[in-house]
């Protein structure tokens, strides 16, 4: 089974993620993997890996004998870990329900024995030769073998026009229709929304924002002051600090990045930051009614009150057009994504080139997929009319700014 060690009487060396046994005992190779292969991911990351590798655990324990995994990789068994692999797969694949996971989850499986098996030939120089084979057939049976997708679709569709302009009146600090009743609440909503629908931001990296991540200087060319967004680690606060139970963190090294920020954005946040989160402990940017930065929970919670709070004329439409009834964080980031890539288009860059830009924006490395698989969604055009770049045509909101307290 699959357990957090957080206890204030662990050492915080010791803390994170790990997978037992029904007796409370670690799962010895998956222990080992975490330290050799996975040390460098980030905890979500971790996590969800580590869960894809704990089904594998458990059907090997239901299907053969106890700690059958851990005992065929310990003796690089080839035989009893083809049999563990072969009929795993064939219970991912007839599920009755093929979810767009099982391919994940079979890759990662396959990946930790191999990887285990490669590290433990690295001690057997005797049989070196010997289990060289038995890696290259490992990898050569079943590298090609794919679970069904179950009618995957690769098109990522942004929000609704209708969906995106009633989000911006229900959650405008000052409206009559807002589901929240404390100001420092509406504020601390709003600023998620703005920057997470703005500036594309994934779930962890907004939690992670400090609350002076917006910076500034003087472009002196132009005349005018430049914002930026940094988006990174805390660095006022130590790794493993952190008091929230599902601890955000950066995906990969390639989410480390700078964004640009418009005068309007960059101002609501000097808004809320002077006037609404108070003084907390920490120096995370959005701080929780309790005082602590602002959870992943909290946040999950939040988006499914606002979905509730939707006109029922407008959820009916989210349905048809995306086939969802509620609003999720990414929600926002994949309609950035969209309108980032159209504004591009528009202006006159080449797909080649705005695909380009759109990895630095959205921090994607060079190989991921990501930015072509927003290139049909963008020619739905029905957000234009919506949102602009600029973001300064939201006169009602910018209005209602506080002149400051």
């Amino acid at each position: 089974m699959f357990v957090q060690i957080g206890a204030v009487v662990v050492p915080r060396a010791l803390q994170g993620v790990l997978l037992v046994d029904s007796n409370h005992v670690p799962r010895y190779w998956a222990a080992v993997w975490l330290v050799i292969a996975a040390s460098q991911w980030a905890t979500s990351t971790q996590t969800m890996r580590l869960r894809y590798i704990e089904n594998l655990y458990e059907h090997a324990d239901r299907s053969f004998k106890a700690n059958a995994l851990d005992d065929a990789l310990a003796g690089l068994d080839e035989a009893r870990l083809a049999d563990i692999l072969e009929s795993w797969f064939v219970s991912l694949r007839n599920q009755p329900v093929a979810g767009s996971s099982n391919e994940d989850r079979w890759r990662t499986g396959l990946g930790f024995v191999t990887s285990m098996v490669t590290w433990l030939s690295k001690s057997d120089d005797a049989n070196m030769q010997q289990i060289e084979a038995r890696i290259h057939r490992l990898s050569t049976l079943y590298r090609q073998l794919h679970i069904r997708q179950g009618g995957r679709t690769e098109t990522l569709r942004s929000l609704p026009a209708s969906v995106v302009e009633s989000l911006y009146q229900i959650l405008d600090p000052e409206s009559d229709t807002n589901p929240f009743r404390r100001s420092h609440t509406r504020w601390r909503v709003f600023i998620a929304f703005v920057l997470m629908l703005h500036q594309g931001l994934r779930r962890g990296e907004l939690l992670l924002l400090t609350a002076d991540a917006i910076k500034s200087s003087h472009d002196r060319k132009l005349d005018q002051t430049r914002y930026w967004l940094n988006v990174r680690q805390n660095g006022y606060e130590e790794a493993d600090g952190d008091s929230r139970y599902s601890k955000p963190s950066i995906k990969t090294i390639h989410s480390i990045r700078q964004i640009p920020v418009s005068d309007a954005t960059a101002r609501l946040v000097q808004v809320y930051c002077e006037n609404y989160r108070g003084r907390p402990s920490h120096s995370f940017m959005l701080n929780a009614q309790t005082g602590g930065p602002l959870s992943t929970e909290s946040l999950t919670k939040i988006f499914t009150l606002i979905s509730k709070a939707l006109p029922s004329e407008i959820r009916q439409e989210l349905y048809d057009r995306t086939g969802k009834r509620t609003v999720t964080c990414h929600d926002l980031r994949h309609t950035c994504a969209v309108l980032r890539l159209h504004q591009l288009l528009e202006r006159g860059d080449a797909m080649a080139e705005a695909l380009q830009k759109m990895r630095t924006f959205f921090g994607w490395s060079k190989r991921s997929d990501m930015p072509s698989r927003y290139a049909r969604a963008v020619f739905e055009n029905r957000l234009a009319s919506v949102w602009s770049d600029e973001f300064d045509d939201r006169v009602a909101v910018l209005r209602s700014l506080p002149k400051g307290r």
